[in-house]
């Protein structure tokens, strides 16, 4: 008598497990929220003119990046206001400082 061949099946299942993780994953995807796009009227800065501005005393530094990757290594003197709290926690400095915010 002969034994049925499980290749078939294994295959099978092969597929089954790939179709319900790229079915997961596009789940996950879309539940992800969006982030916001970059707004044009909010000019970036030149690494050359944020330097200027640090060394004048013109600008205040804002560090956005999570409490571990301030605390390895920021610009002296930056405040630390992580991006996921910015709308809830907003900087008090004067509204007519020049305010530069970085994250890398």
């Amino acid at each position: 008598m002969r034994r049925p061949s499980i290749g078939p099946v294994l295959i099978a299942a092969a597929g089954v497990l790939l179709l319900a993780s790229a079915a997961f994953l596009a789940l996950q995807n879309a539940n992800s929220p969006e982030l916001p796009a970059t707004v044009a009227e909010i000019p970036r800065v030149s690494l050359a003119d944020a330097r200027a501005a640090y060394d004048a005393g013109q600008a205040v530094f804002i560090d956005v990046r999570d409490a571990n990757a301030y605390a390895a290594a920021h610009i002296p003197g930056a405040l630390s206001i992580p991006l996921a709290a910015i709308d809830s926690q907003p900087p008090q400095v004067d509204p007519s400082t020049w305010i530069i915010t970085y994250c890398t």
